[in-house]
C-alpha cells in the first residue's frame, strides 16, 4: 500500500528534476537532484498526470521551521527494492523503508543544538502549474511523548496516519503557517480551499549529538486513526527499532516475487534492465487489504490501477501469472468498485470517482476477467462477474454502441466490440447460450470502425495516437480483419509501412519542439516506439498474417536499443509497469493476448528462462543462441537478429506460433531452434480468430 522517496516536487511522480512535458526532450525545473523532504504515495511512470499523491511529507532539519519548504541537493544515493537512502546537503543522512501500510525513516544528524523532524500534513501533489493536491479537511492531534496522528482528507480520501518518533528529550510541537503553537495539541480544519491553505503539522526537536539517529514510523490507513495505529503496531511491533527488521521483510518480499522470473546468459546490461522490468512491472497496483474508504465490508481494495489502457495489454496477464492470488485480488476488487460506484474503472486511483478516466478508453476490465475464468480461477463469484460484465458494457459509450453498433471515439468501438466477445467467452461457460450468441454477435461489430477503402480505421478522435497507431489493435478475429485490408501480403505491406521498412530514418524532437514539427512527425504515420501504448502489441500482428519473423526484427530491434540501465533508460511512460511488463514478456519470447487465453510465440532474448506460474515451471530453452556483444558502456551493440527455425514443446513438434494460457500456467518446457535468417516456421497455421478457430489438435501444435 505505502511508498516512500525523496521529493523535489517535479513531474511526473515528485522525484527527479523535469517539469512537465509530453513532447520532446524534458526541461529542467532544478539543475540538479534535490530534495525538500520525503513523501508517500508515488505514480509510477505515468504520462500527462499533474498531481496525486506525495503526502505526509517528512523533512529532517537544522535549520529554523521558517525554511520548511526549502529544497537541498541530494548526494550518495542508493535505490533498492523496499530501500531507499540520500545525504542532504545539510549532511542529515536519510534511509526510508516500507511495510504493506507503513512507512519507517531513518535519520542520521550531524552535532547540532536545535536540530528537528517536521512533519508536513498538508503536502500533495507536484510544484508544476496546476499540480498541487490540496485537503478539503484536515485534523491533527499531538498525543505527547512522541506520538501523534493526524486525518487528511484528499481528493475525497479520508487518509490517516499514526506518527511514532523515538526521539528522547526532544519536544513536541504542533506548527501552523510554520509558526510554532506552544502549548496547543490540537487542529482542526473544516474546509479548506487554494487560496485558504495554509501548511500545518507536527514537529520534533532537540540537540543531536554527532551521528544521533532519530527513527520516525509512520502507521496509514483510510479508515481512521485508530487503525493506523493497528497497522503500525502490527508491522512494527513494540521492540524499537524497527527499521531493519522492517526492511528485512520488504526485502524478502520483494526477492520472493522476483524469482518468479530467472533467466540465464545474455549480457549484464540487458539482464540488469531486465531485472529493474520486473520490479517496475510490481510496483502497482497498489493493494490496501481491509482498507477501502468506500465500504466498509473487509477484503482486497486496489487503488492506483493507472492507467488500465496500458496494463491491460501487458501487466495484468504478468501479474497472473506470477502473482495470481493477487491478481484474483484485484479483480475482486475492481467488482466492488463496479458494485459500488456503477461501473468497471479504467483508470482508478486513491481518489473517489472511478469514472473519470472514460475517455481513454471503454470496458477493458472483461479481458482480465475472461483471463481469469479460461485459467480456471474458482476463487471469484463469477455468476455475480457476469452481472456487472454485462452491465458495465451498457454505460458511457457502451450505450450510443448497443443503439448504433459504432461510437466516437472510433477506438472505443473496437474496445466495446472486443469486451463484449472477452463477456460472452464468459457466459458460454457458464451456460448462459443465449446471452453469450447475442454477445459474440455484437462482437462483429468490430468492423465498422474500419474503413475498407484503406484498411485503416475511420477518421475520429485518437487518445495518444492517430489511426495507425490503433489500426493494428490484436482483435478477437484477425483473419476477418486482414481480409478487410486486402489479405495477407496487403495487410503485411501496411505494417512494413508503419515500422518504417524500407524508408529514411526520422529525427527525433529535441527540447522545445515546434508545433509544425510534431504535425510533421505525426503525419509521418509511423512506429512511435514504445512510449504509446497502442504500439506496444502491434509488432506481434505480424504472426496473423503468417510473417513471425518480422515480429523477431522489431521486438529485437526495441529490446536492443529502446532500453537501458541509467536514467532515461525507459523509451518514454511506463504506465504504472505496463511499458517494463512488456520488456518481460518481449525478453521470455512470449506475448499475451489478453482477453483470449493466449500467447504467441517469439525469439526470446535470453538463452533460457524459467517463468514460475502460479505453482509450475514454464522452461523456455534456445538452441543456436548468440549472445550480443557488448560495447565499452557495458550497452548490447550491433546484436544480430534471431528467428525461430522450429520449436518443441515438451518434447513434441510446435508448428503454430502461438500457446494457450493454460498451457503456459500449467508448466511445460518451451525449446526454440534459433538461426540467423527467416525460415518457414509459423506461416503455415495462424493464432486463432473467431472465423477461424484452430481445430482442436492443432490448438497447440
Amino acid at each position: 500500500m505505502v511508498s516512500a522517496c525523496a521529493y523535489s516536487g517535479a513531474y511526473p511522480t515528485g522525484y527527479g528534476r523535469y517539469t512537465k512535458n509530453t513532447e520532446g526532450v524534458p526541461e529542467e525545473m532544478f539543475e540538479h537532484l534535490q530534495a525538500s523532504g520525503f513523501t508517500h504515495f508515488q505514480q509510477s511512470g505515468t504520462g500527462a498526470i499533474r498531481k496525486y499523491y506525495n503526502y505526509v511529507r517528512v523533512t529532517p532539519m537544522v535549520q529554523p521551521l521558517d525554511m520548511l519548504g526549502e529544497a537541498w541537493p541530494l548526494r550518495d544515493e542508493v535505490a533498492e527494492a523496499g530501500y531507499y537512502a540520500a545525504t542532504l546537503d545539510t549532511g542529515v543522512r536519510c534511509e526510508l523503508t516500507v511495510g504493506t501500510k507503513v512507512a519507517v525513516h531513518r535519520y542520521t544528524f550531524p552535532q547540532h543544538s536545535s536540530a528537528r523532524v517536521v512533519v508536513d500534513l498538508s503536502c500533495g501533489g507536484l510544484a508544476i502549474e496546476l499540480g498541487r493536491t490540496v485537503p478539503l479537511r484536515a485534523q491533527v492531534e499531538s498525543m505527547g511523548h512522541g506520538r501523534a496522528q493526524g486525518t487528511v482528507v484528499m481528493e475525497g480520501v479520508p487518509l490517516s496516519v499514526y506518527v511514532e518518533v523515538d526521539s528522547p528529550g526532544w519536544r513536541q510541537m504542533l506548527w501552523y503557517d510554520r509558526r510554532l503553537i506552544d502549548g496547543g495539541t490540537r487542529l482542526d480544519f473544516d474546509s479548506i480551499r487554494h487560496t485558504t491553505l495554509r501548511p500545518f503539522g507536527l514537529l520534533f526537536m532537540g540537540p543531536a549529538a554527532p551521528g544521533q539517529t532519530i527513527e520516525v514510523r509512520l502507521g496509514f490507513s483510510l479508515r481512521g486513526c485508530d487503525q493506523a495505529r493497528q497497522n503500525l503496531e502490527r508491522e512494527c511491533g513494540h521492540a524499537q527499532p524497527a527499521f531493519d527488521a522492517v526492511r528485512s521483510r520488504t526485502r524478502s518480499r520483494w526477492r520472493e516475487h522476483l524469482d518468479h522470473v530467472q533467466v540465464e546468459g545474455g549480457t549484464p546490461a540487458r539482464r540488469t534492465v531486465l531485472a529493474t522490468a520486473l520490479y517496475h512491472a510490481l510496483i502497482k497496483p497498489c493493494f490496501a487489504d481491509d482498507e477501502s474508504p468506500f465500504w466498509p465490508t473487509p477484503g482486497p481494495f486496489a487503488f492506483d490501477v493507472c492507467t488500465m489502457w496500458d496494463i491491460y495489454k501487458t501487466q495484468l496477464p504478468l501479474l497472473a501469472a506470477i502473482a495470481p492470488d493477487r491478481a484474483a485480488d484485484l479483480l475482486e476488487s475492481l467488482i466492488r468498485v463496479c458494485e459500488e460506484e456503477g461501473n468497471f474503472p479504467i483508470g482508478y486511483r486513491m481518489a473517489r470517482g472511478a469514472d473519470r478516466f472514460f475517455r481513454q478508453a471503454s470496458a477493458l476490465v472483461h479481458t482480465a476477467l475472461a483471463d481469469a475464468h479460461a485459467l480456471g480461477r474458482t476463487d471469484l463469484d463469477w455468476n455475480w462477474a457476469l452481472v456487472h460484465m454485462v452491465g458495465d458494457l451498457h454505460r458511457l459509450y457502451g450505450e450510443d454502441f448497443f443503439e448504433h453498433g459504432v461510437v466516437h471515439p472510433i477506438t472505443h468501438t473496437l474496445d466495446l466490440a472486443y469486451a463484449h466477445h472477452c463477456t460472452a467467452q464468459v457466459a458460454r461457460a457458464l451456460n448462459d447460450r443465449g446471452l453469450a450468441d447475442d454477445l459474440e454477435e455484437r462482437s462483429r461489430q468490430w468492423s465498422n470502425a474500419f474503413d475498407p477503402s484503406t484498411g485503416l480505421l475511420r477518421d475520429s478522435e485518437f487518445y495518444e495516437g492517430g489511426k495507425w497507431n490503433y489500426s493494428f489493435r490484436l482483435l478477437h478475429d484477425m483473419a476477418a480483419r486482414i481480409a478487410l485490408a486486402g489479405g495477407d501480403q496487403a495487410f503485411i505491406d501496411t505494417l512494413d509501412r508503419f515500422f518504417g521498412f524500407g524508408a529514411a530514418p526520422v529525427t527525433q524532437p529535441g527540447r522545445r519542439p515546434q508545433a509544425a514539427e510534431i504535425r510533421a512527425g505525426y503525419a509521418l504515420n509511423r512506429f512511435e516506439g514504445l512510449n504509446n501504448e497502442p504500439d506496444m502489441e502491434t509488432p506481434w500482428a505480424y504472426h496473423y498474417a503468417g510473417r513471425p519473423d518480422r515480429t523477431a526484427q522489431v521486438v529485437h530491434a526495441a529490446l536492443t536499443w529502446q532500453f537501458g540501465t541509467g536514467p532515461g533508460g525507459l523509451p518514454g511512460n511506463d504506465d504504472s509497469g505496463g511499458l517494463s511488463s512488456w520488456y518481460v514478456w518481449a525478453s521470455l519470447g512470449l506475448f499475451p493476448i489478453a482477453g483470449q487465453n493466449l500467447f504467441l510465440v517469439n525469439a526470446p532474448a535470453f538463452p533460457r528462462a524459467v517463468l514460475r506460474a502460479g505453482g509450475n515451471e514454464f522452461v523456455i530453452e534456445t538452441s543456436g543462441h548468440r549472445e550480443t556483444p557488448i560495447g565499452v558502456d557495458g550497452l548490447d551493440r550491433d546484436p544480430p537478429a534471431q528467428y525461430v527455425q522450429s520449436a518443441t514443446l515438451n518434447g513434441k513438434p510446435l508448428h503454430a506460433t502461438h500457446l494457450s494460457a493454460a498451457t503456459v500456467h500449467g508448466g511445460g518446457r518451451l525449446h526454440l531452434r534459433l538461426g540467423p535468417e527467416p525460415s518457414s516456421w509459423g506461416q503455415g497455421i495462424r493464432p486463432p480468430s473467431l472465423s477461424h478457430p484452430p481445430a482442436r489438435s492443432t490448438r497447440d501444435t
